[in-house]
């Protein structure tokens, strides 16, 4: 489930683009922030399957502030990251209806699509066909890789490309973090999806961890996937990239296109639309999930109220679309502000699963190592320490 919330914009288009722009320079990046990042999403599943209880649990228990602080950030990443999955979906299902329609129009059939399925209770079964478009979309990206390999790069052997260590492409670099692989607040999605699972099937801690691990890893090498694609196919291609987001998705189904064979265009256009509609249903299903169980907290309600969930599912959709219809000819500032935001707010959330993991006493496996608090130290050191660094570049550069 994870998986398939991570892979979308940050893979399709931010890895795929490191990779055209930079070549394999941010090849070293991409690895690091992926292992930074791990011990902050690992928390979920450790907290969770110690506990019993949601990592969101877990934060009211540390005190209401936590809990506030968790809330107001989910719900705003909520409707931010909502919008953009959205605006996403509906560019790559314009792209093979056989007639046009405007995005906004495109966007709300999307969205109504996911309302449906969710009020109707159906996620299960578009969980298992998210899972089949991922297999499916993994293979075909290594077969258009293997077909890049063996062609070679199409960049001159003197060709210079920008540098990535210069000022000018900080923004890049925080855009290509934000959501790589998944901003961080989805590790209390998964644990609550995980919470769910505990109570209905024996799961082990090994096992947890097993299956967390092998989603984790695979969307990393993923993302170097496709950065190896936009590297091996783009990078001094000569090729004008399109300027907003939407438009680059396009000219990524080309690139399958060029090394697969032309046959393969609007399979792999379906496939991506299908890749990226399971995260925005996920991210809708997840957030409204999170924030409702926040609220309820609060309120010292009993948690697992259908209502509260639904009412939040419309809240965060609604406001999702109002600004679709609002900033809908400024497709690429939406997608790099939701990469921005999750990237300003990845710290915070850090923080906070890693207080509540070190604070908690967890079984002897779930127990944060040595090795584990050092890597996530080193992580809150990157992440704040490059947080300032954007500060700094955006109010005084």
């Amino acid at each position: 489930m994870m998986a398939a919330a991570a892979v979308g914009g940050s893979h399709l288009v931010a890895s795929t683009k490191a990779g055209a722009i930079y070549g394999w320079e941010l090849l070293f990046l991409i690895l690091a922030v992926n292992l930074l990042k791990y011990p902050f999403f690992r928390a979920g599943v450790q907290y969770t399957v110690g506990t019993g209880d949601s990592i969101i649990q877990g934060y009211h228990k540390l005190g209401r502030g936590y809990l506030w602080v968790f809330l107001v950030l989910s719900a705003i990443s909520a409707v931010i990251n909502t919008a953009a999955l959205l605006l996403f979906s509906a560019s790559l299902l314009g792209y093979f209806l056989p007639f046009d329609l405007s995005l906004d129009v495109l966007s709300g059939f999307v969205l109504a699509t996911c309302m449906t399925i969710l009020f109707a209770g159906h996620f299960k079964a578009l969980d298992i066909l998210s899972k089949i478009i991922m297999v499916v979309l993994t293979v075909t990206t290594l077969v258009a890789l293997s077909v890049a390999f063996s062609n070679g790069s199409v960049a001159p052997v003197d060709y210079q490309g920008p540098s990535v260590w210069s000022i000018a492409s900080i923004g890049f670099l925080v855009i290509t973090m934000g959501w790589m692989p998944a901003p961080i607040e989805i590790s209390s999605i998964t644990s609550m999806w995980l919470k769910r699972q505990c109570q209905t099937q024996t799961v082990t801690a090994q096992s947890a961890l097993f299956d967390f691990n092998v989603g984790y890893i695979g969307t990393a090498l993923l993302a170097v996937v496709f950065l190896s694609l936009g590297a091996l196919v783009l990078y001094g291609s000569g090729i004008e990239f399109k300027a907003s987001g939407i438009g680059f998705s396009h000219q990524l189904v080309g690139i399958y296109a060029a090394t697969i064979g032309e046959w393969s265009r609007y399979l792999i256009a379906i496939i991506a639309f299908f890749c990226i509609f399971g995260s925005t249903i996920t991210v809708i299903d997840g957030y409204s999930r999170a924030i409702s169980e926040a609220q309820l907290l609060l309120q010292d309600k009993p948690l697992n109220q259908p209502k509260h969930y639904n009412w939040w599912v419309i809240i965060v959709s609604s406001i999702a679309m109002l600004i679709v219809t609002l900033f809908i000819s400024s497709l690429m500032g939406m997608l790099n502000f939701a990469m921005i935001m999750a990237f300003i707010t990845t710290p915070i959330f850090a923080v906070l699963n890693y207080i509540l993991v070190t604070k908690t006493e967890l079984p002897d496996e779930l127990k944060m190592g040595l090795k584990l608090k050092a890597l996530s130290i080193a992580g809150l050191i990157y992440l704040f320490g490059f947080l300032a660094v954007f500060i700094w570049w955006k109010w005084f550069i």
